[in-house]
């Protein structure tokens, strides 16, 4: 059994998905790993993963929208407001969402059904540079 691992290192400017399986298929094939796990770790409070449709953006724009609804940015709401209004409502949306994925590697492939695509979800508005840690084991 092999393991290799990697940080993804992605610029965000605004909340929203941002799709990472590009990203992350150019690297696993890289490793020369055909068959095993992947874990997939957002190393940050406010921002997160999922998987998602990456064929039709109307699906991200739905989300995105009912998680403005659903956690809503109102500092009346909230203890912790030192940071911005957005940013208890990010640490919120994370709780809801993931921080970790794992996704199995079978044949050399991140084994994600058609319209599935990773997404890594800004909760803030402002830039960041969020760090994705990759690492997969496997033969």
């Amino acid at each position: 059994m092999r393991q290799d691992h990697t940080t993804l290192t992605i610029r965000t400017t605004r909340q929203g998905l941002f799709e990472l399986t590009n990203e992350i298929k150019a690297w696993v094939q890289g490793t020369g790993i055909r068959d095993g796990l992947l874990t997939v770790f957002c190393r940050h409070t406010s921002a997160s993963l999922t998987i998602q449709e990456n064929a039709d953006p109307d699906v991200q724009y739905d989300i995105e929208t009912f998680f403005k609804q659903l956690v809503r940015e109102d500092p009346s709401l909230y203890t912790h407001t030192n940071e911005g209004a957005d940013d208890m409502p990010g640490h919120i949306r994370s709780v809801l969402t993931d921080v970790s994925l794992s996704i199995p590697l079978i044949g050399g492939a991140l084994a994600l059904g058609t319209w599935q695509g990773v997404f890594l979800y800004e909760h803030r508005a402002r830039d960041h540079d969020r760090q994705v840690v990759l690492q997969v084991m496997g033969d």
